[in-house]
C-alpha cells in the first residue's frame, strides 16, 4: 500500500490545497456560456425534466465505468469531449475558483457548509450537488437557491439542441448520461453568472467522477471514509480511499495519476483538527444542521472556506492558535484559528433539507434522517429522544442501490418501532407524478420486490432478537456462583408489525390517518387497509396521543416524503 493511501485511510478529514495560489480573475468568457440562452419556444420546465429524464436509459453508464474501472483516463477523456462538443474547454473551469469535495458520507453537508459560510463573506456563489430531493433544479444553485424554472429551462434546452447537433453518428453514446448532462448543465449556468467561487460535490467516487474533469481547483477536501457503492469503487478502505483521493490534482495535470505512480499527491495534504480545538478560549459554535456529526463536516468546511479565502488573498482569516502535533506523523495538522464572525453565522444559517431534519405537525413528529450507510448511524437522534405519555413509533424504509439493507435495518432495532413500513422511492403510483422524481432505471416489479426483500429482512432480524440463544449463558442470581450451563436469553418482548405500501403517498395517508394538518389527500383508495396490520394499526393511530415517525434508508426517499408533506417546495 503506498504511503499516500495510507494516509487517506488513516485521516477520517483532510483537506488538499492547490499549490498554484492566487489566481486573477475572471477573464473572457468564451464558448457557449457566453452566450445569453434564449427560451425554447412552447417549452416548459417538466418539459425540460421529462427530456432529462430520458438520458437515464442512457445511464448504461454506470455499468461501463465498472467495466473501465482500471482506467479512469477513459471516463474523463469521455467528459471532455462532451464539454468541447457544448462549446467549452477545459481551462475555462479554471476561471470558476472551484472547490472540490467528497466523501463516503457528508460531502453534501460540508458543501452546504462551506458554501454559506462563503457567502456570509459576500461571495456570489455556485454549488452542484446530488441528488435532489424534490426538484432537479436543486442541484444547481446561485447563492444557495435553486436556479429557477426559468434559468434552468432555458439552460437546458440550449445545451441540449448543442449536443445533438456535434453529435457523431459512428459513436455508440451521442448525448451524455443523467449526471454528466447536469455536471456540464452547472459549469455553463455558473460560468454565465459568473459566480465568485463553485463548491462541487463529488457525485461518486472520485477519479472516476465526470465532476473530476476540473483540472485546477483552489481546494479539495475528503470527508469520511466508508464502504459505499463497492461495485463501483473496490470492496476494501485502501480501494475507496484511492478513489477519493482521486480528485487531489499534481499541477498541470488534469486526470488523477495512476496508482503505480510512488508519490500520487504532490498538493499539501492536511489532517483536518476536531471543531472543538476551533471553540477553544472563544463561544460554542452553533451549527444550522442537527446531530453531533455534523460537527466532524463543519470543522472540514471552516477549513476549507480558510484555505479558499487564504488563496484568493483575503483579509480577516481568524486568529491563529497555537496548533497541536497531529497524531498522524506523516500528516501535518491544519490551522487551528479562531472563526471569523462570517464563518459563525455561515454555520448557523447552513440550511440542508433532509438531513436530521425535524417536522411537527399536530400530534405528529416526522424525522427525516437522509442517512443511507452503516457509519451514518441512521435512527440515532431518533433513538435519543425521550417520550412522555403513549406515542406509536414508526419506520419508514427504504434502500437502493448496492447497499446491505439488512444491516442498516439492523441499526435501527433498539428504537422499537411499533410499526416498520416499506415502500418504494415513488410518490405517487400514477403516471402523472411530477417529472423530477421520475426514475427509467427501474420498473414498479423491481422495487417492490425489493420493499418485500427489506420486510423479510426486518422480520428475520426480530426472529432473531426474540428466539432464544441456545449459547448465551445464563446470568446468575445474586449471591450464586456463575453457572456453567447454556440457557437462553430472555426474549425481547417488544414486537413491530409491517407492512409494504406501493408508493410514498399510500404509506403516509395510512401513517397519518388524516390527522397532518398539512398533508390532506384525498379519501384513501379502496384496498388500503385491506391488510389486517393496516386496518388494526389505522385504530391504533388515530387514537393515539402522538405519532413519531422515521424516514430514512434513501434521501430519494426523504425527498418524496418532502415533497408530500411541505408542498411549497415543489412550486
Amino acid at each position: 500500500m503506498s504511503q499516500a493511501r495510507c494516509h487517506l485511510r488513516a485521516a477520517l478529514f483532510l483537506a488538499a490545497v492547490s499549490p498554484r495560489g492566487a489566481t486573477t480573475g475572471v477573464t473572457a468568457w468564451r464558448g457557449l456560456s457566453a452566450w445569453p440562452a434564449p427560451q425554447e419556444p412552447g417549452m416548459e420546465y417538466q418539459d425540460a425534466v421529462r427530456t432529462l429524464n430520458t438520458l437515464q436509459t442512457n445511464a448504461g453508464y454506470l455499468e461501463q465505468v465498472k467495466r473501465q474501472r482500471g482506467d479512469p483516463q477513459t471516463q474523463l477523456e469521455a467528459m471532455k469531449l462532451y464539454l468541447a462538443r457544448s462549446g467549452l474547454q477545459v481551462e475555462d473551469l479554471d476561471q470558476l475558483n472551484i472547490i472540490h469535495v467528497t466523501g463516503t458520507k457528508g460531502k453534501g453537508s460540508t458543501c452546504a457548509f462551506t458554501e454559506r459560510i462563503l457567502r456570509s463573506y459576500g461571495l456570489k456563489t455556485g454549488f452542484f450537488s446530488s441528488p435532489h430531493l424534490v426538484q432537479v433544479r436543486e442541484r444547481i444553485r446561485i447563492n444557495g437557491q435553486p436556479v429557477s424554472p426559468e434559468l434552468f429551462t432555458k439552460h437546458f434546452w440550449r445545451l441540449y439542441h448543442r449536443l445533438e447537433e456535434t453529435k457523431d453518428s459512428s459513436s455508440c453514446v451521442s448525448m451524455p448520461a443523467y449526471f454528466r448532462f447536469l455536471t456540464l448543465m452547472a459549469f455553463h449556468i455558473f460560468l454565465q453568472e459568473k459566480v465568485d467561487l463553485a463548491v462541487v460535490e463529488v457525485g461518486i467516487g472520485g477519479a472516476y467522477d465526470c465532476t473530476n474533469i476540473i483540472r485546477k481547483p483552489v481546494v479539495c477536501g475528503v470527508s469520511s471514509l466508508g464502504i459505499d457503492h463497492t461495485s463501483l469503487l473496490g470492496d476494501t478502505v485502501e480501494e475507496i480511499a484511492w478513489q477519493k483521493g482521486g480528485i487531489f490534482k499534481v499541477p498541470g495535470r488534469t486526470a488523477p495519476l495512476s496508482r503505480r505512480c510512488p508519490s500520487p499527491w504532490q498538493c499539501p495534504l492536511y489532517l483536518c483538527p476536531p471543531l472543538e480545538a476551533l471553540e477553544e478560549g472563544g463561544p460554542p459554535l452553533t451549527l444550522g444542521l442537527e446531530g453531533e456529526h455534523q460537527r466532524s463536516n463543519a470543522a472540514l468546511a471552516l477549513q476549507l472556506a480558510r484555505c479558499w479565502l487564504q488563496q484568493k488573498g483575503h483579509q480577516g482569516l481568524g486568529e491563529l492558535k497555537v496548533s497541536r502535533p497531529s497524531v498522524l506523523r506523516q500528516m501535518p495538522l491544519a490551522p487551528v484559528f479562531q472563526p471569523t464572525s462570517h464563518m459563525r453565522h455561515g454555520l448557523r444559517d447552513t440550511e440542508w433539507l433532509g438531513r436530521t431534519q425535524v417536522l411537527q405537525r399536530g400530534p405528529l413528529t416526522w424525522y427525516l434522517d437522509g442517512a443511507h450507510t452503516r457509519q451514518q448511524r441512521a435512527g440515532l437522534r431518533f433513538l435519543e429522544q425521550r417520550w412522555v405519555g403513549p406515542e406509536v413509533r414508526i419506520l419508514l424504509f427504504n434502500a437502493t442501490g448496492d447497499r446491505d439493507p439488512a444491516a442498516l435495518l439492523k441499526l435501527l432495532q433498539p428504537c422499537q418501532f411499533d410499526y416498520a413500513v416499506f415502500c418504494p422511492n415513488l410518490t405517487d403510483v400514477s403516471s402523472a407524478g411530477s417529472a423530477d422524481q421520475q426514475n427509467f432505471m427501474v420498473t414498479l416489479d423491481q422495487v417492490l420486490l425489493r420493499c418485500l426483500a427489506h420486510q423479510q429482512h426486518w422480520s428475520r432480524l426480530a426472529e432473531e432478537q426474540a428466539s432464544p440463544d441456545p449459547w448465551s449463558p445464563a446470568s446468575p442470581e445474586p449471591g450464586e456462583p456463575t453457572s456453567l450451563l447454556l440457557a437462553s436469553r430472555p426474549p425481547c418482548t417488544h414486537s413491530t408489525s409491517s407492512l409494504v405500501f406501493s408508493c410514498i403517498s399510500h404509506a403516509l395517508q395510512w401513517i397519518s390517518q388524516g390527522r397532518d394538518p398539512v398533508f390532506q389527500p384525498p379519501s384513501p383508495p379502496q384496498g388500503l387497509l385491506a391488510h389486517p396490520v393496516a386496518g388494526s394499526g389505522a385504530g391504533v393511530l388515530r387514537e393515539a396521543a402522538a405519532i413519531h415517525v422515521l424516514v430514512t434508508g434513501s434521501l430519494h426517499l426523504v425527498g418524496g416524503v418532502l415533497k408530500l408533506l411541505e408542498p411549497a417546495l415543489s412550486q
